[in-house]
């Protein structure tokens, strides 16, 4: 057998190559090497530079990544792709192929996986420790050659251990999820994930917890972002070493947990969860006509607003509804502005309001009507979810128009009131993010 031990260093955020050693071994010898630095097309971070030593003005000369595309074509053609940490190396190499519009695909080992299984009880499976902890000179850290070449002397190791041809077969094995797998992931942490709805929490090292991610299938969601290609989510899966999980037995709940551990925990790979979303409000008021406007503003501005919505566009689509359901004048609605008569290309069952041709108290009855449908959905709510097994149900508490938090109720349980569901009730607080995850909910209820 064959195989092709490989290291790459990148320019870091936008993953350009910078540079690739390629040592060719047959088990016993190197029997091939190819090594180049690379001109990633694309400026060297300082940060980079200092930790390899690579910098613009080295690699100006140096070939493109498709100048030196057949060479590895050919030397790793038939042969076994071996890295520390192998996902990473494998996918840039492919990303730079696909750039020139070719695929690559070769069969994968991770060193640091094969490690963790032959050479147990080690603090630490970086390759910098490992080959500190087994005495293997690496002279070069973090340029290619360097590491390529102690990867292969800690890989010439690995085949010598008594149990390597059965661990090396089932790591080969197309359905093994081994080379897909973080190389600091048990296989049995992942096994043990279920194909059911809930959220996830990928753990570091100290057990901290990096990314709250939602799924209706938690396994293979999990498995997907093992598949993901872009940067965040490779520097994310590097740094897992544990994954936990919540069944909650359907998608709504388990947005509703999501939401509530990313504010617990603050995962760093959670960042765009922790922004601050704009809320628009609709409000209504008199005109010195007498005539009732239903109108919006930002919700910071309307001290007691009848509903609250997430953007512009929401709010618009809903007041054409009540305009619609109520015969209501777009122009009162504030649909369209400045003009004398409405004339909205959708709504035509205005009744006449801005042309004189209605009565104000008979228009302001049908608004008071609207206002009065849409205060009606802060009225108390239950939304019954799936539970987490057969013989569960789940539900959403909505008293006041106030999210109060999701429980579970074995079937078995006589439940005649509203307040009969306390007792099963998991408190959750309220907040902008939750209204906007029940607000397409609610208002279909």
């Amino acid at each position: 057998m064959i195989y092709t031990i490989i290291d790459v260093e990148t320019t870091g955020q936008s993953n350009r190559m910078t540079e690739i050693s390629i040592f060719k071994f047959n088990g016993d010898t190197v029997i091939d090497e190819f090594t180049s630095l690379i001109n990633p097309e694309t400026y060297i971070p300082q940060h980079i530079t200092a930790l390899t030593g690579i910098d613009d003005h080295m690699v100006a000369d140096a070939p493109r990544f498709a100048e030196v595309a057949d060479d590895i074509i050919s030397i790793t053609e038939g042969a076994i792709f071996v890295a520390h940490n192998v996902n990473f190396d494998y996918k840039v190499i492919s990303g730079e192929f696909s750039r020139i519009g070719l695929e690559f695909n070769r069969k994968k080992l991770c060193t640091v996986r094969l490690s963790r299984r032959l050479l147990p009880g080690h603090r630490s499976y970086s390759l910098g420790k490992l080959c500190s902890a087994l005495e293997i000179n690496l002279v070069g850290r973090h340029r290619a050659r360097g590491d390529a070449e102690a990867t292969t002397i800690l890989f010439e190791l690995l085949l010598q251990q008594p149990e390597a041809s059965d661990v090396f077969k089932e790591f080969l094995n197309k359905n093994s999820k081994e080379a897909t797998l973080p190389p600091n992931l048990p296989k049995e942490t992942f096994e043990a994930l279920p194909d059911t709805a809930g959220i996830y929490y990928f753990k570091d090292k100290k057990g901290i917890v990096i990314y709250v991610g939602k799924a209706i299938n938690i396994k293979k969601r999990v498995l997907s972002h093992f598949y993901s290609k872009t940067k965040k989510a490779q520097d994310m899966v590097r740094e897992t070493r544990d994954i936990d999980f919540e069944s909650s037995g359907s998608e709504l709940i388990a947005l509703l947990m999501e939401d509530a551990a990313i504010k617990h925990h603050f995962p760093v790979y959670n960042k765009v969860a922790k922004r601050t979303i704009q809320s628009f409000a609709i409000f209504s008021y008199e005109d010195r006509k007498g005539i009732l406007h239903l109108a919006s503003n930002k919700s910071r501005l309307v001290p007691n607003p009848i509903v609250t919505l997430f953007s512009i566009r929401e709010v618009r689509a809903y007041l054409e509804k009540m305009c619609e359901k109520h015969n209501l004048c777009p122009k009162y609605c504030h649909l369209q502005e400045s003009v004398s008569e409405c004339s909205h290309f959708n709504i035509k069952n205005c009744k006449g309001i801005c042309k004189d041709e209605e009565a104000v108290e008979d228009y302001n009855n049908r608004v008071l009507e609207a206002i009065h449908d849409m205060s009606d959905q802060k009225s108390d709510i239950i939304v019954r979810e799936k539970g987490r097994h057969d013989n569960e149900e789940a539900f959403v508490m909505v008293k006041n128009g106030d999210y109060l938090g999701y429980g579970f109720v074995d079937k078995e349980e006589t439940i005649n009131h509203i307040d009969d569901l306390d007792t099963f009730l998991i408190p959750q607080k309220n907040n902008m993010d939750i209204q906007k995850i029940l607000r397409s909910r609610l208002l279909d209820l």
